[in-house]
Order: C-alpha cells, then sequence, then structure tokens
C-alpha cells in the first residue's frame, strides 16, 4: 500500500511519505552541516514521519480520522540506532520537545521521552517494515556527536531539533503552497561592499575625535580576519559603535563563509533605529527587524518583498537580523517548535549582543551560557558590543573554556579623553521641591527617576509650558510623539525640562546639555549619561551629569546595584572611568551570588529536577527574561485606538491586531489592576472574550492624562519600571 503525508487544501493532490522523508532530510542535512552534525540531520528527516505509515494515520488524513501519535515511532527508530538526542527531536517535532525523563524510573506511557520510548519499543519490528515497505535505507552506523557536558547537549539537541522542525515545515509548504519567495537577498559579500562605500567619505578625518572614530572602525574591519570565537567591543560613547561592529561582522562573516549577522538590541524602544541604520547601509530587502512590536501579518495583495520578509521572521533566514535580547534567548530555552525553528541559523553567524552589560541580572548566567554555546558548538562568533565593559569574562571563561575573549578596541583609544563628554557630581540627597527648583535653572535639562510615581511628582511640580513626562504609565504611541516635540524644541534652543524613568536611557537618541539622575545602578547612571552633551559640541566641564538621591528610600528592586555603585565609587571614583565600572561589576557579582540564575537554569541541565534529566518542557515553561507578574491595560486614547479596541469587541483575535494594540498598552502590577476593576474603570476578558486573563480595556478615560499617562492611584509600591 501507498503511504501518504500530506493532502493539498483541496484535495486533489497528495505526497508520499517517502518523498517527504527525502525533501526533509535533504534540508535538514544541509542545516545541521552548519555544525558538523550532518549525519544526524539527515538520520531525523529520514525517519520523523515513519509513523505515517499506519492505517490509522491514513484514515486520519484521507476520511479526517481521529488524531494519531505519529511522532513516537520514529523516536523510537533512532533510539533504536542508539541516538537519543534525535529521538528526542522526532518525538516533539510536532508538540515541542518533552522533558526527557528518566530510563530507569519513567513508566510505559508518561508523557516524558522515556515514558514514550517504553511505550513503543514492542513496535520497533513493525516500524522497521514500515521503513522497507517505503523504500527507506536507515544507515548501518551513525556516529555519537553529541558533547559530553550536559549543558552543552541541551543546547545541541534545541539547534538540532530547530534544523529539523524548520526542514519539516518548508517541504511541507512547498508540497502545500510551492514557492512562495524565500530567499533573494543579496549575499555577505556584496553587503560588504556596500558598507565599505558608506564608509569612504570618513578615511579623510579632520578633527582629533573623528580621527578616533576611523581608528576603531579600521581596528574593528582588520580584526575581521580574526579566528571564529568570542570578542568584546568596548567603545566610548560616540565612537562609532554601530558601524564599527557592523564592519567587523561583515568582513569576518566573508573571511570565514559565514551565513548571516544576528545584531541583538536589549530594548524594543530603540531597536528601530539601529535597524534603519543598517538599511540605509545594506538595503532594506537585506535586514529583517523581528521583534514583538513587528507586525508579521499580511493583507490581501501585499508586496512580495513584504511576503518575504514575513516568512523570514519564522526562521531568520536573512542575510542580517535585528532582533531582542528577549526574543533570542526564550528562544534559545524554548521547546516548542515555533520559537525552536530559527536557532539553526545562528549556527556559523556572527552574533553581536548590543549593550550587553544591560542583560538582566537575575537570568545573566544562562544568557552567558547561551551565548558560549553559540561559539563552543554551533562555529558561531559572539560580540559583546558595549560603551562600559561588563565584566563578563569569568562566566565566558567557565561555558566557553575554548575560546578566550578578545578585545577589539584598541586600549589606547578607550582610554582617551577625547570621548569624555560630561564632568559628574555628586548632589547627596535632593527632597522633590527643591530637585524640582534646580531643574527650573536649567532651560534644557533631563531628570531621571527610579519610578514612575516619582516620575509624576515632579513633573507636577514644574511650569506647565517647555515641560515633560515620559514613563510607561504613558502609551507607546504618545511616548513617541512627546519624544518627536522633545526633540524639535532640543534642536531650536527652546526651553525643554524632562522628567522620565529609565525608558529614555537605553539609546534614545537626545542631546541635553544638563542631566540629573537619581542614585541607581552605575550602568544605568552611564546610560542617563550618554544623552548629555551626546553630539560633543560642549565642551565636558559645562556638560553637568548631577547624582542625587531622593528622600524617600529606593525600590527594593534597586537596591543591590545601588549598593554595588556606591562600592564602585566609593572614595571619589569617578563614575565613568572603566576601572570604576570594572569595580562595580565586580561588587554586583559579589553581593547577588547565585541569584544570576534566578531560575536555576543551569542546575535543571547539569542535575536534573526531581529525577527528571534534561527537563526542556519545565525549563521552557520557567525561564522568561521579562516576568510576567504584571497586567496590561489597553488605553484608546485616540481615533485608532478606539478602532483597535472595536475589532477586539467584534471578535477579532489575530497577531497583528495585539501587535497594533501594543502602541497603546500599559503595564500595572496585580493591586493596580483589581484596584481598576473595583472601581469598574476596565473591562475584562469577562466583558471582552478577545482579552486573556491578565488583560484589560479602560473605559474610565478620565484616569489618563496625556501628559501623566494612567493614574497609579491607589499607590501599589511595585510600580517601579520603565
Amino acid at each position: 500500500m501507498e503511504y501518504y503525508a500530506h493532502s493539498s487544501e483541496d484535495g486533489t493532490r497528495l505526497q508520499t511519505v517517502a518523498e517527504h522523508l527525502k525533501g526533509t532530510a535533504e534540508k535538514c542535512r544541509a542545516f545541521a552541516a552548519e555544525f558538523g552534525a550532518e549525519s544526524i540531520g539527515s538520520l531525523m528527516g529520514n525517519v520523523h514521519d515513519v509513523g505515517k505509515c499506519t492505517e490509522e494515520f491514513q484514515n486520519r488524513l484521507l476520511n479526517d480520522g481521529p488524531k494519531v501519535d505519529h511522532s513516537t515511532a520514529g523516536a523510537v527508530l533512532c533510539a533504536y540506532l542508539g541516538q537519543l538526542w534525535a529521538a528526542e527531536c522526532v518525538a516533539g517535532h510536532h508538540g515541542g520537545l518533552p522533558d526527557f525523563g528518566n530510563l530507569r524510573l519513567d513508566r510505559p506511557g508518561e508523557g516524558t521521552l522515556c515514558g514514550r520510548l517504553q511505550k513503543g519499543k514492542d513496535r520497533i519490528r513493525e516500524i522497521l517494515e514500515c521503513c522497507v515497505q517505503i523504500g527507506l535505507h536507515l544507515p548501518a552506523n551513525v556516529p555519537d556527536l553529541a558533547p559530553k557536558d550536559k549543558l552543552q547537549v541541551s543546547y545541541w539537541t534545541r539547534v538540532l531539533y530547530s534544523c529539523l522542525v524548520d526542514a519539516d515545515f518548508l517541504d511541507t509548504e512547498l508540497f502545500m503552497q510551492g514557492d512562495r519567495g524565500r530567499g533573494g537577498s543579496d549575499d555577505l559579500q556584496t553587503l560588504l561592499a556596500r558598507l565599505e562605500k558608506y564608509i569612504e567619505p570618513w578615511q579623510n578625518p579632520q578633527t582629533k575625535l573623528n580621527r578616533l572614530r576611523c581608528e576603531i572602525l579600521n581596528t574593528c574591519l582588520a580584526a575581521g580576519e580574526k579566528p571564529r570565537g568570542v570578542y568584546t567591543l568596548t567603545v566610548p560613547t560616540g565612537g562609532g559603535k554601530t558601524v564599527a561592529s557592523l564592519g567587523f561582522a561583515l568582513r569576518h562573516a566573508v573571511h570565514h563563509g559565514m551565513k548571516r549577522i544576528v545584531y541583538v538590541i536589549p530594548y524594543t524602544s530603540i531597536i528601530d533605529q539601529n535597524a534603519a541604520v543598517f538599511r540605509s547601509i545594506l538595503g532594506d530587502g537585506n535586514v529583517l527587524e523581528h521583534h514583538s512590536g513587528v507586525d508579521i501579518e499580511l493583507s490581501d495583495g501585499a508586496k512580495p518583498e513584504e511576503i518575504r520578509k514575513a516568512l523570514a521572521t519564522e526562521n531568520w533566514d536573512m542575510p542580517v537580523v535585528v532582533t531582542t535580547a528577549v526574543q533570542l534567548f526564550e528562544s534559545m530555552y524554548a521547546n516548542r517548535s515555533s520559537k525552536c525553528r530559527k536557532l539553526h541559523n545562528l549556527a556559523n553567524s556572527v552574533v553581536i549582543f548590543d549593550e550587553a552589560q544591560m542583560l538582566p541580572l537575575p537570568h545573566l548566567k544562562p544568557c552567558v551560557a547561551a551565548m558560549a554555546s553559540l561559539a563552543e558548538q554551533f562555529r558561531s562568533t559572539v560580540v559583546l558590543c558595549t560603551a562600559t565593559q561588563p565584566s563578563l569574562d569569568d562566566l565566558m571563561k567557565d561555558f566557553a573554556p575554548k575560546h578566550p575573549v578578545t578585545e577589539l578596541c584598541p586600549q589606547t583609544v578607550r582610554l582617551q579623553e577625547s570621548f569624555r563628554r560630561v564632568t559628574f557630581r555628586k548632589a547627596g540627597v535632593l527632597g522633590d521641591d527643591m530637585l524640582a527648583q534646580e531643574l527650573q535653572e536649567h532651560s534644557q535639562v533631563l531628570c531621571i527617576v527610579n519610578s514612575r510615581k516619582a516620575a509624576q511628582r515632579i513633573f507636577e511640580r514644574l511650569p506647565q509650558e517647555g515641560s515633560f513626562h515620559l514613563s510607561t504609565l504613558m502609551i507607546p504611541v504618545q511616548r513617541q510623539k512627546i519624544l518627536e516635540e522633545i526633540r524639535e524644541r532640543l534642536k531650536a534652543g527652546l526651553p525643554c525640562r524632562v522628567v522620565s524613568t529609565s525608558l529614555i536611557e537605553a539609546g534614545v537618541d537626545v542631546d541635553f546639555p544638563a542631566v540629573y539622575r537619581e542614585m541607581a545602578g552605575l550602568d544605568s547612571i552611564l546610560q542617563a549619561a550618554g544623552r548629555c552633551n551626546r553630539e560633543g559640541k560642549r565642551s565636558a566641564d559645562e556638560s553637568i551629569v548631577t547624582i542625587f538621591e531622593r528622600e524617600e528610600l529606593p525600590p527594593m528592586l534597586f537596591r543591590t546595584a545601588i549598593g554595588a555603585a556606591r562600592e564602585a565609587m566609593d572614595g571619589g571614583r569617578d563614575p565613568g572611568d572603566m576601572e570604576t565600572m570594572a569595580r562595580y561589576f565586580r561588587s554586583l557579582r559579589s553581593l547577588t551570588g547565585d541569584a544570576i540564575d534566578k531560575q536555576r537554569v543551569i542546575q535543571a541541565f547539569e542535575q536534573g529536577i526531581e529525577g527528571c534529566d534534561f527537563p526542556f518542557r519545565t525549563v521552557a515553561e520557567r525561564f522568561k527574561l521579562i516576568d510576567q507578574d504584571t497586567y496590561t491595560i489597553y488605553v484608546p486614547a485616540d481615533k485608532n485606538g478606539e478602532e483597535l479596541v472595536r475589532r477586539l469587541e467584534d471578535g477579532e483575535c489575530s497577531r497583528g491586531l495585539y501587535r497594533q494594540l501594543g502602541r497603546y498598552a500599559v503595564s500595572v502590577y496585580e493591586p493596580h489592576f483589581k484596584a481598576l476593576y473595583a472601581a469598574g474603570a476596565i473591562r475584562t476578558a469577562k466583558d471582552i472574550h478577545t482579552l486573556d486573563d491578565r488583560s484589560a480595556v479602560l473605559d474610565n478615560m478620565k484616569l489618563y492624562s496625556e501628559t501623566l499617562g494612567l493614574t497609579l492611584e491607589p499607590e501599589t509600591g511595585q510600580a517601579l519600571f520603565q
């Protein structure tokens, strides 16, 4: 009998199992070859759907019969051939990587891989007969390529899994829909030529500052021929870090025959401007911007380029990808096919982590371990890009012992006083009235505080004309409008006093002559300083960054970082000195101890959890770079917002709609959410069925102000984030 894997949507065409296995195996082998695992890739592709060679599955496919487990058979076959990690991938190629379990303890039928193998092992003869029937020739001996270290096995398995699920999706897509226009980008050699043409006018600098920038750029270009590995690029603010890192990456990728460049940015708030720089240099069709704020759903009549980019978000098959730390690291610890599918395209690539010091401390250890695995196992080069030199060397040595960390920027340049743009002063404790008074003495000034409540209080003490407030209590669409007005006033020399939370620190392109920063971690202080004299038009002596403390105790969230900053600056040490920054990170790590792996992810793979080895599914459920203890309030503050809410009310529930709604979203903590609900100010899932249990629509618009955002009454004491 002929066995079929897929039926076209109109029921007029059938793809045989043999055809699908062959197509998937070829793609999977090519993907896995990027890190030397082509034999395993071929095996997984060839056996992943062997379980469809049954009357039960054929009835499911052709007659809409009951669901059938078709993945366990291929997993049993892999285990029979001694490839347990291939078995893990095959078992999860639809439902997600299961927890491995325990070979000795798990009983037949348990949801772990071991439980499923126990249940299916008696079918091995039947499965082998199916292989013969469809002409599938199994390899006599597949080499054991898995690393010996348990943690490294976990990354290796996920990337193997990525190879399989992407190959499976692509072969199925080709049969179902034909060629959808994937690929078509320029090669990296062409992109390197474009960059070289772009920077050509810079090569005759007339000022000392530009000469230093050129030195950094040219050093990075020359370093492109260095071996694959782990690098840091420590460039002072204003040193041209973005273009220099791109230059290294392109030259390095071309020299080593690598596939792509992935640029990882800490926040969505700054990703647009970085992506725009890359597009302007390399061409729009070669740069994929992929994060939660990008709408990837396509309408009827979408242009071929729109289709190509939408498809590329599924697997990152583009020469340059710009994404967020959340997107990348949560994928590195995910178990679902949709999240993991892109991972194999990190292999044999240059992966740049911009603002590496912004990695969240509670997850620092697993993040560094994941970065290290790219260099250790997958032939990638990792670049940690920063202006503040985070002390990650010791962690990187632990997880990437074969790849010593190498700095790209010459020390003579890093230490140049030419890059110093500000002078720091300490003001001690300032009451809100005193702080507001000092701010009014400046025509243009930025004040950054640690809580949203404090930002509101201080702003209310300033004169209305020329004063602005920014925090995540305001919806993103309004924050963007305010930022545009701020930039216009700064450029025109008009009065502009801004009170903000830390959201303005990370890469937001504004330039103030004076900055006030509430005491915080030293990395935050230096980020704030980067908003002062950003363009270097004034001397450092007249560009003052004032560090102050408020009368209220700092929020609990900030206290460890503040303690480390105080210790680092003890004795009058300059916050802008690199040695001070190194002291800060050492102190911070000593104060946090084991807290740099909040969810004990590393331990989970090295030691297991309650007798379960390799808990892929359990870790995936636990590992969230952003804590999920907040609730979302959608604020229909304009006509577009009102229209989006109406679509919700009408029953629409799509990714595209929710991404658009994100521009009208405010995050709050549970007490605040409950208070709004008790006051009848919001509608929840009980009222609008397309909402989930952690979101609502604001009904009482009196509680939202264009200048202050959503009211924080009643005060929860927890609303601390940007």
